[in-house]
């Protein structure tokens, strides 16, 4: 053998016992912490739990009686009842209630949309339009009714226009005409 060879199985071997002897004296209190935790979860566990202590939170009152309701409460909710349908329809006829506003602007909106949906309608089928081609009567006809409700819309949509510079005027909140 020769030297270097030597050498260096002398030097793993020193290498190897420093590994040894450091993993061995790296933290002998380890297992000693352990053990200590251990104990101290075991002290908690045994350890007596508090007792309750009561205060005068704690105890419920005496509850309180309700009164009986009234023989003619029936007739009462149906008076309530009665008053709300006489209040609504009041304020759906005066001019500074929001439900007057809403009821025009409502009603003003479904005929648009209603209109705007028959219009749909008379839009035709273009394979339908070029066998009709020839005789331009029906073609003719719903031209003219798509006019006819593209003014009414257009009428419509001023109308909606004209409510909300009414209501405006008034003194109303904008938003109750939208």
């Amino acid at each position: 053998m020769d030297l270097k060879t030597l050498l260096r199985i002398v030097l793993a071997g020193l290498l190897l016992g420093c590994a040894c002897a450091a993993g061995s004296a790296q933290d002998p209190g380890s297992d000693d912490l352990g053990a200590a935790a251990r104990k101290a979860r075991e002290q908690q566990k045994a350890a007596p739990k508090p007792k309750k202590v009561v205060t005068n939170d704690d105890i419920p009152s005496k509850p309180a009686e309700t009164p009986a309701p009234p023989a003619n409460a029936a007739t009462d909710g149906q008076e309530a009842v009665q008053s709300k349908g006489e209040q609504a329809s009041k304020d759906e006829n005066d001019p500074k209630k929001e439900a007057y506003w809403h009821k025009k602007y409502t009603q003003t909106h479904d005929k648009l949309a209603q209109a705007e949906k028959d219009l749909v309608q008379y839009y035709s089928d273009p394979q339908k339009a070029l066998i009709e081609q020839h005789d331009r009567t029906d073609i003719n006809e719903k031209t003219g009714k798509v006019d006819a409700k593209k003014k009414e819309i257009d009428s419509l949509k001023q109308q909606l226009s004209n409510l909300e510079d009414e209501c405006r005027k008034a003194g109303c909140d904008p938003g109750w005409v939208r």
